[in-house]
């Protein structure tokens, strides 16, 4: 990146992936991307892995977070890193949104 990347939330889009989950891709670029994504309550971030780093940090609602075959319960201001390859799943408790950060970039959302 040669340059900053100033990102309006009113410019972004909110995409539905359905079973009361949204995702709003906030800003951007190869080495580095940071993802808003809301859950209604009982909605699932199903078990899956990818190669990238993610970060994930809760910014309201409660959260039954599992990695590989430890599940941990994560409030407002809980965050949790996991390594690329390792799976990984969510189940919102209470409403919420995390904020996701991943490196690289997810080529997918895009």
């Amino acid at each position: 990146m040669t340059k900053a990347c100033f990102q309006s939330h009113a410019d972004t889009v909110l995409q539905d992936l359905g079973g009361g989950t949204h995702r709003r891709v906030l800003a951007h670029d190869k080495p580095l991307m940071v993802v808003e994504v809301s859950f209604e309550a009982g909605a699932e971030g199903a078990m899956h892995s990818h190669p990238h780093v993610q970060c994930s940090y809760v910014l309201s609602g409660v959260f039954r977070y599992t990695v590989e075959d430890e599940t941990v319960e994560m409030h407002a201001g809980d965050s949790i890193i996991v390594p690329g390859g390792k799976m990984h799943g969510t189940v919102c408790v209470e409403p919420g949104k995390l904020l996701d950060v991943f490196t690289p970039q997810r080529d997918d959302f895009l």
